[in-house]
């Protein structure tokens, strides 16, 4: 039989709260007439991994900071889509059941819609600062349909990887950071604050979804999780490649052309870092997902895995 879980309503109780306290405005609170320092970097050499081309001059290098910071925000865009599709989904769950997590699911999409426009106004504004030609390349609408033929399990795994590592960038590199631009700062301030209980919801959820799912589901559902991952890498192949070729349209450079394999190979190594191993080795989401899965099944993602981690020097 299978076995589902008793909701734990003062857990979902908790990430209402926190949804009342922490709540935030985009103009009131975060871009408050400012606009973007466009003589300071956006992300952090720690997760841009700018510091390691260290031939670019440093107009160059903060160059690539800020295209690859106006990819971040675009990413958070993207994958903001089909979360909010799914906790939609997920939300029919406690329709007639307990309304105390209908309305922490409720808060959730309604934070997230707020997150796809607060993201949707940071690439106008960062437009408006750089020169034509910067193109992202996948899109929201064609990737959440992709996603979302997957399995719950799969898919709300992927999330909860996601929403950690948001909390891990901003708290361990982009807080700390003194040189970037003080609005991109805020920008992910005020996001951390309110994925903070969303990553608690998908815990949730995915420990729910997991005890509803039989073990041959279970299984296929590692499989789903995989492809996805693959489908992330796919589509950080081709932004990496955007953003370089952007980069070396606008930087007025010349370089050597070993240098710039090194660009390509260098910034493909940060995105994969970035969206990909930076969450799978979150401690938290290794001790949930390994409480789900057999050790054949955890195999089976870590040599997915393996190729990918093999190609990245970003944040080793």
């Amino acid at each position: 039989m299978i076995n589902i879980l008793a909701i734990p309503t003062e857990k979902y109780a908790s990430c209402v709260d926190a949804s009342k306290r922490v709540r935030w405005d985009i103009d009131r609170d975060i871009i408050r007439g400012r606009d973007f320092e466009m003589d300071r970097k956006l992300l952090p050499d720690s997760i841009s991994g700018i510091q390691r081309f260290e031939f670019l001059d440093p107009q160059e290098a903060r160059l690539l900071s800020q295209i690859q910071g106006r990819t971040y925000a675009n990413m958070f865009g993207l994958v903001e889509r089909f979360i909010n599709c799914k906790v939609l989904e997920l939300s029919q769950h406690h329709w007639t059941g307990d309304q105390v997590a209908l309305e922490a699911l409720v808060r959730f999409s309604d934070e997230e819609l707020k997150h796809q426009e607060l993201f949707r106004r940071i690439e106008q504004m960062i437009a408006a600062k750089m020169p034509p030609g910067y193109h992202f390349v996948p899109q929201p609408n064609e990737v959440a349909n992709a996603v979302l033929s997957k399995s719950t399990w799969a898919v709300l795994g992927l999330t909860l990887m996601i929403e950690l590592f948001t909390q891990t960038h901003y708290l361990k590199s982009i807080q700390p950071d003194q040189e970037c631009s003080a609005l991109y700062k805020d920008v992910f301030l005020y996001h951390w604050k309110e994925e903070s209980q969303h990553a608690r919801i998908d815990e949730l959820e995915w420990v729910r979804e997991n005890a509803a799912i039989s073990a041959g589901e279970r299984d296929s559902a590692v499989n789903d999780m995989i492809e996805l991952v693959a489908a992330v890498d796919g589509i950080l192949r081709a932004q990496a490649a955007a953003d370089v070729a952007y980069f070396l349209e606008v930087s007025g450079a010349a370089f050597f052309e070993e240098n710039i394999a090194r660009l390509r190979s260098e910034t493909l190594s940060a995105y994969r870092w970035q969206y990909i191993l930076s969450g799978a080795a979150e401690p938290r989401f290794q001790k949930i997902l390994r409480s789900m899965i057999t050790e054949d099944q955890l195999e089976r993602i870590e040599k997915a895995l393996a190729p990918i981690a093999a190609s990245v020097t970003v944040g080793a």
